[in-house]
């Protein structure tokens, strides 16, 4: 029977049995609900409120569950007597609490469906509530706002009025003082209305004053006058293009057609081409006769000067000009412009003089109104009626005319003044461009007649060059006998000194004397050159053995006529390890012979190089900072090619640096000069790429000079050359170790890094993280040599020749 009351039996068919014993709270809430004893808040914990519990008071489901264990506990007794009888009433028994079971259960899932749909109803009566609490909660939020900004509009109110009424007594200060000075003033207006006639006239006479000044000072030019006159010097005595320069650019034409096709032709129709020639220039010389006495009566110097005058005046006054496009019209546009203004300050002027004149003669009828020594005519009507309207109009006047002065002075920036001074400036450049051409080719006209003045009767020849070259040939001839004698004198068993001495001066003679002839063919094929250049371009072609093609190919720089055996030579074994190096004498100056050994493709290749070089110096003007090529020759009895180039004393930066270092300003000044070169041969398109301390000059320690490189070397073979280091620093640039080809940005890498061994000579340097560039992060070095290496000592972007010139480290340098 305890265990009856404590457990529910729960039959084996029973779908959810193990629910009905763990869900106990759903069935006091539904009992709960049912009988109302939830919290009237609607706490959805609350729990039921503890109920008195009797004995007889036992649920009909606890009771039907004793009363079932007391049928069990009666059938277990009975089944002991005797099991036959009680096996069918068990089962029956089974049956009916099954049956009751499973009614229980449907009775309990009845409830708990109802419990749902309350909690449900409670959630969402709950969600409502939260819903109408946010709602409440934005709401106080609102009204929050709304009182700041209340309290925020009061504290503006209560500032406007404090504002308002200290506005309010400051009025009240501002009418009081006021009107004391209103009473203060009141003595002083009786007083001037005393004095209003005094007063009055003094002001008209202060007015009459100033259009006198105005007027005196109008007499000077003003702008549109100082504009008008420069449109009118601009428009006349204009010099226009001659009438003889169309003839003579037809001319000039023709002929230079003419001498096209004689430096095209190779030799056949040579001679009908040369008359054709001369005929055409008979005609250009006729040209230019007539051009030139043109010219000659025309005033272009006065005019130019004129020019210049005026422009100069006009520039003043206006300032720069526009050089947009102005229309034909700015001439005419001005002109009415000024003369309507004219007109406008002539009218008001005698309006003015109108007034002041029917002033005077009212100031007239009053002096003699007022005689009373006399009698007069005049009455009291005629002085007191107009004199108010005569003053107002006077005044009026001259204030109309000093206005229209003052217009007229501050006018000039109108478009239309500003398009005629852009028209004239225009005009006036077109004409000074125009006079400058006719100057231009009277002197060149006037030239061309004077070199062909003396060709008038005859033509240019190579005569004397060839009695040069003649005489050239003698010598040499001489010069090798005299050498072969005086080898035999030295070489016989008995030496005659004296005679030795007297053989070796006769060569010396000689050899001067070819020196001198040589000299006299390179200044005749110099002469020559410049005809061939200028009005004889046939005479290559009429003296093919003169070889004159070769002399202006080179810019005079091969000569033929030399050789190595007509030279004393001494050789300079200290300095021959990679060519032969020669000193000797030419021309009484001591020079170096560079010898290269060269086939036949690769001398004309190192002749075209050396020329490049050559002509990079001998076309710049200012100071080229190379070191100059004497002559080229090539060898007769070798196959050398030979460079001489002038011999310096002073030794190249390796030999100097050993034996007396530079100091920190001649650093500066030899290598602004090395910088110089640079900026020559970059300006050719030239890349020097062997720039080392054995190829660079210093001359008295006060001069830096580019020597030349190997013409028989391309750049990239001379970049890569073992003589590019110094110490154990690599003077080739970064790109060119990885690969790429050499370019004027890398020799002034090279550059940079001469400039940091000359400054740390000893020092062994290291590279950066990069491993291309040389570290100097923990040198010691002057603020603007440090600027300059830290834009030459880059991988890329370094600066040009000119713009390390300009740079701070050099200003100053050399000068």
């Amino acid at each position: 029977m305890k265990f009856a009351r404590l457990s529910l039996p729960v039959g084996r068919d029973s779908p959810q049995p193990s629910r009905i014993l763990q869900d106990p709270s759903a069935l006091w809430s539904h009992r709960m609900v049912e009988r109302g004893d939830i919290d009237p808040v609607g706490s959805l914990g609350a729990m039921p409120k503890l109920r008195p519990a009797f004995p007889e008071q036992k649920p009909q489901a606890l009771k039907r569950n004793a009363a079932a264990s007391d049928h069990r506990g009666s059938v277990c007794i009975r089944r002991e007597k005797g099991t036959t009888t009680a096996l069918q009433p068990a089962n029956l028994l089974r049956k009916k609490m099954d049956q009751e079971l499973v009614e229980e259960n449907e009775r309990l899932k009845a409830e708990m469906s109802s419990q749902q749909q309350s909690s449900l109803l409670l959630e969402k009566e709950l969600k409502d509530m939260r819903t109408e609490l946010q709602r409440m909660k934005m709401g106080a939020v609102k009204e929050t706002k709304e009182a700041e900004r209340l309290k925020e509009e009061r504290n503006t109110l209560r500032l406007n009025t404090d504002n308002l009424e200290s506005q309010l007594k400051e009025a009240r200060l501002a009418l009081q003082s006021l009107q004391q000075e209103v009473q203060n003033n009141a003595g002083e207006v009786e007083r001037r209305l005393e004095a209003a006639v005094g007063d009055k006239l003094g002001k008209l006479a202060e007015k009459v004053d100033s259009v006198r000044r105005v007027r005196e000072s109008s007499r000077s030019s003003t702008v549109g006058d100082t504009l008008l006159q420069a449109i009118t010097i601009v428009l006349n005595n204009g010099i226009s293009i001659p009438v003889a320069m169309e003839k003579l650019e037809v001319a000039w034409k023709e002929y230079s057609h003419a001498q096209e096709m004689l430096k095209a032709c190779q030799t056949d129709g040579l001679v009908e081409l040369i008359d054709h020639r001369n005929e055409v220039r008979a005609v250009l010389v006729g040209a230019v006769d007539d051009y030139i006495q043109e010219v000659d009566g025309l005033l272009i110097s006065e005019r130019m000067d004129a020019l210049e005058h005026v422009g100069a005046s006009l520039t003043a006054v206006f300032g720069a000009f526009s050089e947009e496009d102005i229309g034909e019209q700015a001439f005419e546009q001005f002109s009415e412009w000024k003369s309507r203004k004219q007109q406008e300050s002539q009218s008001v002027r005698e309006r003015t003089d109108e007034a002041l004149l029917s002033l005077c003669s009212w100031f007239g009828n009053m002096g003699k109104f007022f005689s009373l020594s006399s009698k007069t005519s005049v009455c009291l009507s005629d002085i007191t009626a107009e004199v108010d309207a005569l003053l107002k109009r006077a005044e009026l006047d001259m204030g109309k005319e000093l206005e229209v002065s003052q217009t007229e002075q501050e006018d000039q920036g109108v478009q239309i003044v500003s398009s005629a001074f852009n028209r004239v400036m225009k005009q006036i450049q077109q004409e000074q461009g125009l006079l400058c051409s006719i100057r231009e080719k009277y002197l060149l006209n006037i030239q061309f007649k004077e070199e062909i003045q003396q060709w008038q009767h005859s033509s240019p020849n190579a005569d004397k060059l060839f009695l040069i070259k003649k005489r050239i040939k003698s010598l040499r001839s001489q010069l090798r006998w005299r050498l072969v004698e005086e080898g035999s004198l030295e070489e016989a068993e008995e030496q005659d000194l004296t005679e030795i001495v007297k053989k070796k001066e006769e060569i010396a003679e000689t050899r001067n004397a070819l020196f001198l002839e040589i000299s006299l063919e390179k200044e005749e094929y110099r002469k020559l050159s410049v005809l061939a250049k200028g009005a004889f371009p046939e005479l290559p072609l009429l003296y093919p053995e003169a070889d004159i093609h070769s002399f202006m190919a080179s810019e005079g720089l091969l000569v033929k006529s030399l050789d190595r055996d007509v030279f004393d030579c001494e050789p300079m074994r200290e300095l021959s390890g990679r060519r032969p190096l020669l000193c000797t004498e030419f021309q009484g100056q001591r020079v170096v012979l560079k010898g290269y050994s060269v086939d036949e493709e690769g001398e004309a290749r190192m002749l075209e190089r050396a020329t490049e070089y050559h002509r990079a110096r001998l076309f710049t003007e200012e100071q080229t900072g190379l070191l100059p090529l004497v002559a080229v020759f090539l060898g007769k009895s070798d196959p050398l090619a030979y460079v001489m180039v002038p011999y310096f004393t002073g030794g190249t930066l390796k030999v100097v640096q050993k034996s007396s270092p530079l100091t920190a300003s001649e650093v500066v000044v030899v290598m602004r000069g090395v910088a110089q070169g640079l900026r020559t041969l970059h300006a050719f398109g030239i890349t020097h790429g062997s720039l080392h301390p054995s190829n660079v000059f210093v001359l008295n320690r006060e001069q830096g000079i580019v020597g030349d490189f190997d013409f028989t070397k391309t750049a990239e073979q001379r970049a890569i050359d073992s003589s590019m280091a110094v110490g154990s620093l690599s003077l080739v640039a970064p790109e060119v170790r990885q690969g790429k080809s050499p370019t004027q940005s890398c020799d002034l890498y090279t550059f940079g890094c001469l400039l940091l061994w000359l400054h740390f000579p000893e020092l062994v340097f290291m590279l950066k993280t990069d491993g291309l560039t040389p570290d100097t992060g923990e040198l010691t070095l002057d603020p603007k040599l440090s600027g300059l290496l830290s834009k030459l000592l880059v991988c890329s972007k370094r600066l040009t020749a000119p713009e390390v010139l300009s740079d701070d480290y050099f200003l100053g340098a050399g000068d």
